[in-house]
């Protein structure tokens, strides 16, 4: 019997380590399907929506190398978009088959026909369409080598009508080729930034995830510079734990212990970060980057000197031209300025909150406590990236997934699902938002039906909390932010799942305990205090008169006890502000 694309296609992808397909099937992706179910070694994940596959793709391949999706014509590729955002933006190898209409009807405005080739075009690094069969097996095996060589989403547009064409020998290359390079810069380069290192006295060594593969290199190297470490929300599993020079995480949600160590450096060397925020950097110093990717080198900092590696590689040349520091003295006043922040972070862990106000920080805090020490966490971009970012640690084998750059909402349910297929050994936790899984509930259905045994803890503080505390922030009294919610444990249960409800902060511990150790999916509605707030590091003047003015517009409206609420909530602020 003659092999036809579809098949072509599912032999391939299946080469190149894809174990499975995240996808709502369709019209033009219908033969694909069949051709999934035929083969049997190739798993057909039916999410209820395409923007969950995306996400759930781009984190198995996070996790595990290389992930695919797909979306049929239209709607589709449409809601395939944001979670390739995050995918493209994260640097994971994700291949997404948009399927689309028949080759006839292209320009003819068919039924549910979009233009892949620019509906795409911003969220991929490789992106064409495959009319014949000759152009699809070179077209697929081009996307495969893209997405996996430069950690990037590829995009390969097929035709229904192509599904279905008897498949060719292709006359290039027919599988993925794998490679591992060194990657470092050249030894002149290394030698200079030897000579800075070993000049300097006070020296912050700042890393992002892309040193996460060099955290023993990057600990060694900060005990011979007697150099404090900061790190990114998204380099903290890889480089906080076993670190005796971690002073923790600078940016929005950091803490004011690594951007003062930061700002009191005269050299700051960032290894593997490409940090959002230029209002946390420092001026008036030498900044010098490292980074495998070139084209970043400098565009978030004032970088005088930008080189192009790997950080582990990289390292592995510089360490032998370090010379070991006598003078810890910058070290240990930051360690000890890290240590009273920790304390001061810990008050909100101590203070439980009370009845349907319980504290999001003693509830990350105890969800911290209770993981497993490989446990792979997601968290929803807003709130619980705070808690995340601020009460989860490192042990070295933990995983922290998020949507740190594209910042969408709703990632962490999707993510979760993701993280479940790929790592099916490892407790998985999303961290979830209700507003966030407002978004994407309808595949709490799809924890149900492939069994996975993902625990979702609801942060139920009934309002979009980031935004509220942006817009108090700005001096406006938040409008439009608070929500309608359904009880989210009967939801869960009516999806087929074990539901929990925590309305007391004395009942925290316990019932988390128990839906942890349950062995099927479960969901924990918890009701959070809504007027805990986060402080970033870094306090502007503006930032406090915004505040300040937001609150005089409140109590003149009349809503002087939801004003009160707010200022008991947040008074420990105080401690983590000076």
């Amino acid at each position: 019997m003659s092999k036809k694309i579809a098949d072509q296609l599912v032999d391939t992808i299946l080469e190149a380590g894809i174990k499975r397909i995240y996808a709502v099937t369709g019209d033009s992706l219908n033969e694909v399907n069949d051709s999934v179910r035929k083969n049997g070694k190739l798993q057909w994940i039916h999410v209820r929506h395409e923007e969950t596959g995306a996400f759930a793709a781009a984190a198995e391949a996070e996790l595990n190398g290389i992930a695919c999706c797909a979306g049929s014509s239209g709607p589709g590729h449409v809601h395939l978009i944001n979670g390739l955002y995050e995918a493209h933006r994260t640097n994971v190898p994700v291949l997404a088959i948009a399927s689309t209409c028949a080759t006839d009807e292209f320009g003819m405005g068919f039924f549910q026909e979009t233009n892949t080739t620019k509906l795409f075009a911003d969220c991929s690094g490789y992106n064409e369409i495959a009319t014949t069969p000759k152009q699809f097996p070179r077209m697929l095996q081009a996307a495969l080598q893209h997405a996996y060589s430069k950690g990037e989403v590829a995009v390969l547009g097929l035709p229904g009508d192509l599904t279905k064409e008897e498949a060719e020998e292709s006359s290039t290359a027919t599988f993925l080729l794998k490679q591992q390079s060194v990657y470092r810069p050249a030894d002149a380069d290394i030698r200079i930034l030897a000579d800075k290192l070993n000049k300097a006295s006070k020296i912050t060594i700042y890393c992002g995830y892309g040193a996460g593969e060099a955290h023993d290199e990057v600990v060694k190297l900060a005990g011979l510079l007697k150099a404090p470490v900061a790190y990114s929300f998204r380099g903290k599993m890889g480089i906080q734990y076993d670190n005796p020079y971690e002073v923790g995480m600078t940016g929005l949600l950091g803490l004011p212990s690594a951007f003062y160590a930061m700002h009191h450096s005269e050299l700051l060397l960032m290894l593997g970060t490409d940090f959002p925020y230029k209002q946390f950097m420092p001026d008036g110093l030498e900044i010098i980057q490292v980074d495998k990717r070139a084209e970043r080198l400098g565009r978030k900092a004032k970088v005088s000197m930008g080189l192009a590696g790997n950080i582990k590689d990289t390292l592995e040349v510089l360490l032998p031209l370090i010379q070991e520091k006598a003078d810890d003295s910058f070290l240990k006043k930051q360690l000890d300025k890290y240590q009273s922040v920790n304390k001061a972070l810990n008050t909100y862990v101590e203070d439980k909150g009370r009845e349907h106000a319980i504290s999001p920080e003693y509830v990350a805090a105890t969800i911290n406590k209770k993981a497993n020490d490989d446990a792979i966490f997601t968290v929803d971009t807003g709130m619980c990236c705070v808690w995340g970012a601020r009460y989860l640690h490192a042990t070295g084998k933990r995983a922290l997934l998020g949507s740190f750059s594209h910042g969408s909402m709703a990632n962490a349910l999707p993510q979760a699902i993701g993280a479940a297929l790929a790592r099916p050994d490892q407790q998985v936790i999303a961290l979830c938002g209700d507003g966030g899984l407002s978004m994407m509930m309808g595949d709490l259905a799809t924890l149900v039906q492939y069994k996975l045994p993902v625990k979702v803890v609801v942060f139920n503080n009934r309002s979009l909390g980031m935004v509220r505390l942006e817009m108090q922030v700005a001096g406006l009294p938040d409008w439009q932010t608070d929500m309608y919610n359904p009880d989210f444990a009967k939801v869960a249960e009516a999806m087929g799942m074990k539901g929990y409800t925590i309305e007391s902060p004395h009942k925290v511990e316990a019932v988390l305990q128990e839906a942890f150790d349950h062995e099927g999916p479960v969901l924990i509605n918890v009701f959070t205090n809504p007027d805990s707030l986060a402080m970033p590091p870094k306090i502007e003047f503006e930032q406090m008169k915004g505040m300040a003015t937001a609150m005089s517009k409140m109590m003149l409206n009349g809503d002087f006890e939801e004003v009160m609420d707010i200022i008991k909530s947040n008074y420990k602020n105080i401690k983590t502000i000076f």
